[in-house]
C-alpha cells in the first residue's frame, strides 16, 4: 500500500520519480535493526524511483519510512493516506499505522484484503508493476561499495511465469507471500501466510499456483463494447436491436464443473421503439449451480427509430 499511495500521486502529477527525499535518522535506524533494508544513510537524498525499487525489489523498510516522511511529513500522517486508500478499493478489514508494517498490532489486514490490493495494483498501475519482476537492485550507497540485492520473491526464480508481487515477514504471522503468475494468457494471484520458513513459503505458494492452473479454466463470457445478443423490437425501423455490455465478463471455473455455468438474458419484450443508444434494455445474468452470481445491464448498441 505504501507504493500504491506513491503511484497515485505520480499519476496525478503531484509526485515525480525524479523527486528526492532526505533520509532521516528515524528511517536510517531501520537499516541497522536487522530488518530487510535498502541500506540508506542519514542525510542521503534518494530519488522516489530508487525508493520504490528499494521497497519493491529488496523489501527495504528504511525506504518505506523515507518515502512516507517525504510525502506526508511523518509515518503517522502517511498511514492515514494508506488506510483511506485501502477503504476506497474495498479492503474492509485492514488498518495501517506505519509504512512498513513492522512492530505495531494495530497494523492488520487479511489474506482476502491483500488479494484485493494485489489485484488493484496490477490492473491500475501496469507501468509501475514492471518493477515487481526485476530480480535485483543495486544501491550506490554513501560511504561504502554499492550493494546489490536480489528480489525477495522466490517464485521469480522458478519456471512458473511469475511476475510479482511481494513477500512479508512478521513475528506472529511468520512468512507470507502475495504472488502472481501469467501462463497461457491467464493470470493467477495467490496470497498465503503463516509459514514457519522461507522454504515452506516458496514451496506452498508454487503448489497453489500449479493447482490453480491445472484444475481451473478461465471462461470468456462477454467482451465489453462488442455487439452480442439481439432483442425483439416493436414498431421500429428494425425488428431487432443489438445489445452490448460495458464490462468484460470472465469467470474462473473448476474444469470438471463448467457445465454448471449458465448465462440468461432477461428483458420485457418486444421493446417498443424508439430506442436510444446506450439505453438499458435488460439484464444479462450469470449463474453457477442455478445460483445467480453476477448480473449486468444490457445496453442498446444502436438507436432504433419508430
Amino acid at each position: 500500500m505504501t507504493t500504491i499511495v506513491a503511484f497515485d500521486l505520480i499519476e496525478r502529477g503531484d509526485l515525480s520519480l525524479d523527486d528526492k527525499f532526505l533520509v532521516s535518522e528515524n528511517a536510517w535506524r531501520l537499516s541497522t535493526s536487522g530488518y530487510s533494508s535498502m541500506f540508506i544513510m542519514v542525510g542521503d537524498e534518494v530519488s522516489v524511483e530508487n525508493l520504490l525499487k528499494g521497497i519493491i525489489i529488496v523489501s527495504g523498510n528504511d525506504a518505506c519510512v523515507v518515502l512516507a516522511e517525504g510525502i506526508a511529513g511523518s509515518e503517522e500522517e502517511f498511514a492515514i493516506l494508506m488506510t483511506a486508500k485501502a477503504k476506497e478499493i474495498g479492503m474492509e478489514n485492514t488498518n495501517f499505522t506505519n509504512s512498513s508494517g513492522i512492530g505495531d498490532p494495530d497494523n492488520y489486514s487479511t489474506v482476502r484484503d491483500i488479494l484485493i490490493m494485489s489485484n488493484y495494483l496490477i490492473k491500475t498501475y501496469p507501468e509501475f508493476y514492471k518493477y515487481y519482476k526485476e530480480k535485483e537492485f543495486t544501491w550506490d550507497r554513501t560511504g561504502g561499495d554499492p550493494i546489490t540485492q536480489g528480489n525477495r520473491n522466490p517464485l521469480l526464480y522458478k519456471n512458473l511465469g511469475a511476475d510479482g508481487i511481494k513477500t512479508g515477514y512478521l513475528t506472529v504471522e511468520k512468512y507470507s507471500l502475495a504472488s502472481s503468475i501469467i501462463k497461457n494468457n491467464r493470470r493467477l494471484i495467490a496470497v498465503a501466510s503463516g509459514f514457519n520458513t522461507k522454504h515452506d513459503r516458496s514451496k506452498e505458494s508454487a503448489k497453489i499456483h500449479i493447482w490453480g492452473m491445472t484444475n481451473f479454466d478461465l471462461i470468456e463470457i462477454v467482451k465489453k463494447d462488442t455487439a452480442i445478443i439481439e432483442l425483439d423490437v416493436w414498431l421500429g425501423k428494425k425488428n431487432k436491436v443489438k445489445t452490448y455490455l460495458k464490462n468484460n465478463v470472465y469467470k474462473t471455473i473448476p474444469k470438471a464443473r463448467k457445465k454448471y455455468l449458465k448465462v440468461v438474458v432477461n428483458y420485457n419484450g418486444p421493446i417498443e421503439a424508439p430506442i436510444k443508444k446506450d439505453e438499458i434494455l435488460g439484464k444479462l445474468k450469470v449463474s453457477y449451480k442455478d445460483e445467480i452470481i453476477e448480473e449486468y445491464d444490457l445496453l442498446a448498441y444502436e438507436s432504433i427509430k419508430r
